[in-house]
């Protein structure tokens, strides 16, 4: 019998209902994806930094707290610590994105920036545009301060601190290359070489007689003896080298992705405003000044000269 168009109205209803519900419910699946999705990025959208381990390596997420919670409160974001086991690491970190922020020495800002392209130097202390770095000797040696290159350690024990370091490795290298015409594998007869792996370390190892003489940053050496943790008269500063560019904070162009176009501006703007006490010891800084990659660039060239093969 031939149906009347009402039941084949009603007969089409009933086969075209489950396909409503599957659209609805595959639209209703995507939405959910989606809110899920932007919930994730959303969750995800966190300003991660390190540091270089140059000293107290056992306790840098302590020691970097401050700066992390100064940003998060100025710009508004979450911003967490991510502790590095050495140079390298810190360096390897920003490279593979697993950070997007980083206080660097001079090298290791160097290097990052080599590894990803439009990754900017933003900021430095104000002393990192001149800083130095100590040779020092354990009083055992007899060797005093002197305004001349101290020629004298190249018959005795020596330690570096990390191989990266800038103040601690690669510029005392550097002025040992220009004062004796040697690298460092031909200058020190004595061998080998020590790495003690961070300035305060250096500067234990040469006050408690394992090395007689070795290298680091001026401004960790007087904060050891200010803290009474070297006593000046058994590790003596025996020379400090001419000026030179060091620390930096370096930033990752992810950030302009992660935060949105001008992140980066904002970010050093908020460096270079930083008045907080707490953030500024945590970096040994009074003040943050503005740099960029041409700041560094000398560090660059030195880096190509310093070897350490015979």
């Amino acid at each position: 019998m031939q149906k009347t168009i009402s039941e084949r109205g009603s007969t089409f209803q009933k086969l075209t209902a489950p396909l409503k519900t599957v659209t609805l419910t595959a639209a209703a699946a995507l939405v959910l994806s989606s809110c899920g999705k932007k919930e994730e990025e959303a969750a995800d959208a966190v300003l991660r930094f390190s540091a270089i381990p140059d000293q107290d390596t056992t306790a840098q997420e302590a020691r970097f707290k401050p700066v992390a919670d100064y940003l998060s409160k100025t710009l508004g974001v979450t911003v967490e610590f991510v502790p590095s086991s050495d140079y390298g690491a810190s360096v390897e970190k920003f490279e593979n994105g697993d950070i997007q922020l980083a206080w660097f020495g001079g090298v290791s800002g160097v290097q990052a920036r080599d590894a990803v392209s439009g990754a900017k130097a933003i900021a430095s202390g104000k002393k990192d545009l001149a800083f130095k770095s100590y040779f020092i000797a354990n009083s055992s040696t007899g060797l005093e301060k002197s305004d001349q290159f101290p020629a004298e350690i190249a018959n005795l024990t020596f330690t570096y601190g990390s191989s990266g370091s800038t103040s601690g490795c690669i510029m005392p290298s550097h002025f040992i290359m220009k004062n004796a015409g040697k690298g460092p594998m031909d200058f020190f007869q004595k061998q080998p070489i020590g790495f003690s792996g961070a300035h305060d370390k250096t500067a234990f190892q040469v006050q408690d007689g394992t090395f007689q003489t070795g290298a680091l940053s001026f401004g960790a050496y007087n904060k050891l003896v200010k803290n009474g943790k070297i006593d000046p008269e058994k590790c003596k500063v025996i020379w400090e080298t001419p000026p030179f560019a060091d620390y930096n904070f370096t930033a990752h162009p992810a950030l302009e992705e992660k935060f949105g176009e001008g992140f980066i501006d904002k970010l050093q703007q908020a460096l270079l405003n930083c008045k907080d006490e707490g953030a500024l010891t945590a970096l040994n800084r009074k003040e943050l000044v503005k740099v960029t990659n041409d700041t560094f660039a000398s560090i660059g060239e030195v880096m190509k000269k310093v070897s350490f093969k015979k």
